[in-house]
């Protein structure tokens, strides 16, 4: 029977993955966790936890040993990711994994940011690997956003760096079930693939939908890039993530975080989580709000 894995499964992501392919499919899933004892919760009679560490190539081959698809989650240390994603490929190889599902990133070939500059290593590492693939290429989560809303309540506007740029986002939910659908699915066939949401959306719309919701009157304050990487800065965030953020609304005002595809609603089935709907659960989550 198929055996189906799934690194980095102990992360938001790669649990709803494990949901869907449970009821997905009836192949055994194996799911690779760099520390077994933190995922014992994951493991069933489905599901086995398997230690699988990007940067322990040692365990990589073991953990693939009978594994014929591979759903590679992205690893999040940004500045390593290559040399893990190319190590966990290499393992796969060797171990004579027939298909490797990858979550990249919207329009990663043509991307500017930061954050797609490793995805766009990555990929090709994929198709000179000579084993099937899919590059799933997943737009924003919308719940990136939903930080935004308490501090729309306190400050009466949103801010931002992406003018009307707009973003294609989806539900994490979303694209996890996409993943799920493409490893557990039928077609293997080499494939780059652009999960956009719709409808998309910008800081505009994201002020207008808070003040939609609650009676408030919500601004947009639409800053530099170095402007707002220093409001985030002031934040509490690191000075490295908040330029990555704050980089990731330029690329926004240049529509690189939008596609017209509508290839993962055609592929769920469903409409993708909102704007709105991420909002109303945001809003129906906050305790108080102030006055």
């Amino acid at each position: 029977m198929t055996m189906i894995a799934v690194t980095g499964a102990n992360g938001q992501l790669g649990r709803l993955v494990l949901k869907h392919l449970i009821n997905l499919t009836d192949a055994p899933i194996r799911a690779l966790v760099r520390s077994p004892e933190k995922a014992s919760d994951l493991a069933s009679d489905r599901v086995s936890v398997v230690k699988a560490d990007y940067d322990d190539p040692a365990t990589l081959q073991g953990a693939l040993a009978g594994v014929d698809r591979l759903l590679l989650i992205s690893g999040s240390e940004v500045g390593k990711r290559v040399p893990q994603h190319a190590a966990v490929i290499g393992a796969a190889k060797a171990a004579g994994v027939s298909f490797i599902a990858y979550t990249s990133l919207l329009n990663a070939d043509s991307s500017s940011l930061i954050l797609a500059q490793e995805h766009a290593e990555t990929e090709p590492l994929l198709k000179a690997s000579g084993i099937a693939y899919a590059a799933l290429r997943n737009g924003w989560y919308v719940e990136n956003f939903a930080g935004k809303v308490p501090l729309a309540l306190e400050h009466g506007m949103v801010a931002g760096a992406s003018g009307d740029g707009k973003f294609a986002a989806a539900g994490r939910e979303d694209y996890a079930e996409a993943a799920a659908r493409i490893v557990a699915g039928d077609d293997l066939t080499p494939r780059t693939i652009e999960l956009a949401g719709h409808p998309a959306f910008s800081l505009e719309d994201l002020a207008a939908e808070i003040a939609r919701q609650t009676g408030r009157p919500i601004a947009c304050n639409n800053l530099s890039e170095e402007a707002y990487a220093g409001v985030l800065v002031q934040a509490g965030l690191p000075e490295g993530f908040a330029k990555a953020l704050a980089d990731s609304d330029r690329g926004a005002a240049a529509e690189e975080l939008f596609n017209p595809s509508t290839a993962l609603e055609e592929l769920i089935g469903h409409p993708v989580k909102t704007l709105a709907d991420m909002v109303r659960e945001t809003l129906a989550s906050i305790e108080t709000v102030p006055a």
